[in-house]
């Protein structure tokens, strides 16, 4: 009897990991097509706004500065969507870069407006400086910490910064 328990204990245990490794590949394929499909939406969704942009462009016979920051938003925003597909990373700095184009748009709108004053200046300026410093400790710590050194779930992680 004692034979057949360990026998019954090393198929239970098979079974186990077999289904274990099933799901797992399940859940693998509806993330990586999750995102996919995502990426694709965000894709599209950019370049049909960047169209709509300078089409507005073309039929106003005009492009004033923060007109042109919003193509430069949108050229980076499909930098990063095409970045993640060649490397499966998603690269932060590039979220701080579209952040420190928009507050630069921000940063020309206050400046047109006469009702604003200087403090809303100021703080605009001061969160591009920030998001800058923050970028430059982005730069370093990725420049002394290699993440890909540590798996995770199989996979090596990417450089993200």
């Amino acid at each position: 009897m004692p034979e057949s328990q360990g026998g019954l204990t090393r198929t239970a245990a098979d079974l186990h990991r077999g289904m274990k490794a099933a799901a797992d590949a399940v859940g693998i394929l509806l993330v990586d097509g999750f995102h996919y499909l995502a990426l694709f939406a965000i894709g599209a969704t950019t370049v049909w706004s960047a169209l709509a942009a300078f089409f507005s462009m073309l039929a106003t016979r005009r492009a004033e500065l923060s007109d042109i920051l919003l193509l430069f938003i949108y050229l980076e925003i499909g930098a990063m969507v095409g970045i993640y597909f060649k490397t499966t990373s998603l690269p932060v700095r590039y979220l701080i870069y579209i952040a420190i184009t928009a507050l630069g748009r921000v940063l020309i709108e206050i400046g047109g407006a006469e009702h604003k004053t200087g403090e809303d200046l100021l703080i605009v300026a001061g969160a591009i400086l920030v998001l800058s410093f923050a970028v430059l400790v982005l730069r370093f710590a990725s420049h002394n910490d290699d993440p890909s050194d540590t798996p995770i779930h199989g996979r090596q992680l990417d450089r993200t910064c």
